[in-house]
């Protein structure tokens, strides 16, 4: 069987419809995917400038309009989980292809309301509510997107490729989150500071905007992993995978937490960690991350490649209890060196590939396709909020509280706990997955 007719002979080709390619199938799931976390990290790499354009300036603190920047990207993330059931629930009654268009259009419109948000000197207090109201619309849909992105990718690989396709959500992650990082760096370079401060921070959310509709006519021409006669039937209730698969929906939270937690803290925290704590430069800080992101994006093919022939468990196992023995001594040997950090965020990003590159199978794996993607969207972005998005506020409150070495512990004790997990998940590599 070739690469292109995997998706045409498959289990999930709905009868009648003409063959796709499973290169068009993971465009329209990764490219979409790659812009909506474009979307979503430009606005944290350019929180500075949105700080001083959106907010009040506090004469007493000039930290309080990066705070409430800061605190309106945490509003976006506890959207996550509404966005998950939401999403999951329209890709399970209208197909996945459905959810997709959803989610992009939504990122899209969320990012050009960002792009055009009013300054508080002009509009005053409406400024931060159209702010507010853009990262709503932006939560929704990422954490609509995982859940149907997830399904759709998964559903549209042929027999012992799961695995491969599942990687494919964090390569898209990784690549959308190292464009946003450029876009701004290069908005930096060129533009004097004033005209950044004025107009500049706005350009790469227009440029969100037009990456979504690329996104949106990819997807367009992408085939419905869901077979319109399911789809045709009595339709799942928003609430039915927490109903019936309730030891199924635990199970998507204890995979997660080890693996949110981490991933977190090697893509976003450490690099802060290390300027808090070993007083690392803060550009450094993000060439470091840059190159360890581009080398995380080539791992994550190689892992998938593998979970289709040794299975799911022995990956999530070394993740697991890689990280948990060597999370802290790993934390420990940051200095303000380079090459020291360099080999410890490469080393950490080779133990979370074992998480990352099989996450999506997985969790596909779990729940019957009726109920697929809601029953992973909900749970997982759940967990994502509670234990991923506080990670770097968490890290940063041990500092504070002069217990910096206790970060690496709660670290350790998650990824244990996920370590439970995994020994007692069921090994569904060479399963079929469930109707």
């Amino acid at each position: 069987m070739t690469s292109t007719d995997h998706v045409a002979n498959g289990p999930n080709k709905p009868p009648g419809t003409p063959p796709v390619s499973s290169a068009r199938q993971l465009a329209a799931a990764s490219v979409g995917n790659a812009v909506e976390w474009y979307d979503w990290y430009a606005y944290s790499f350019l929180a500075v400038y949105i700080a001083d354009q959106v907010f009040p300036k506090s004469a007493s603190n000039s930290l309080v309009p990066l705070l409430a920047t800061f605190a309106v990207f945490a509003v976006g993330f506890f959207m996550r989980p509404i966005g998950g059931l939401i999403m999951g629930a329209v890709a399970d009654r209208h197909g996945r292809r459905a959810a997709l268009t959803a989610t992009i259009l939504l990122m899209g419109a969320g990012s050009l309301l960002v792009a055009l948000t009013p300054t508080y000197h002009d509009v005053g207090v409406l400024a931060p509510i159209v702010l507010v109201i853009a990262r709503l619309v932006q939560g929704l849909s990422v954490g609509g997107e995982f859940a149907a992105s997830t399904t759709f990718l998964v559903e549209s690989a042929g027999p012992g490729r799961r695995g491969l396709f599942s990687s494919f959500q964090y390569i898209s992650t990784t690549i959308g989150q190292l464009i946003a990082s450029g876009v701004a760096a290069l908005l930096v370079l060129l533009l004097a500071n004033d005209r950044m401060n004025d107009w500049g921070w706005r350009v790469p959310f227009l440029l969100g905007a037009l990456f979504s509709l690329v996104g949106l006519w990819i997807r367009r021409g992408a085939q419905e992993t869901r077979p319109a006669e399911e789809r045709d039937g009595a339709r799942p209730g928003l609430f039915e995978a927490l109903r019936r698969h309730p030891r199924e929906s635990l199970l998507i939270c204890g995979i997660t937490a080890g693996g949110t937690i981490a991933y977190y803290t090697w893509t976003t925290y450490l690099p802060t960690f290390a300027q808090v704590n070993a007083n690392f430069d803060k550009g450094d800080a993000l060439v470091v991350s840059t190159i360890s992101l581009a080398f995380f994006a080539l791992l994550q093919p190689l892992g998938g490649i593998l979970s289709d022939r040794i299975g799911r468990k022995p990956l999530l196992l070394f993740f697991a209890i890689g990280f948990a023995a060597l999370v802290v001594p790993l934390l420990d040997s940051v200095t303000d060196t380079f090459v020291s950090l360099l080999l410890v965020q490469c080393a950490g990003m080779v133990l979370l590939t074992g998480y990352t590159s099989v996450a999506a199978a997985v969790n596909a794996e779990i729940f019957p396709a009726r109920v697929r993607a809601a029953g992973i969207g909900f749970p997982y972005s759940l967990t994502v909020a509670l234990f991923g998005g506080t990670a770097p506020y968490v890290g940063t409150w041990f500092k504070e509280a002069g217990n910096a070495g206790g970060f690496p512990w709660y670290v350790a004790g998650l990824c244990l706990v996920s370590a439970c997990f995994y020994l007692v998940l069921p090994e569904t590599a060479k399963e079929p997955l469930k109707g």
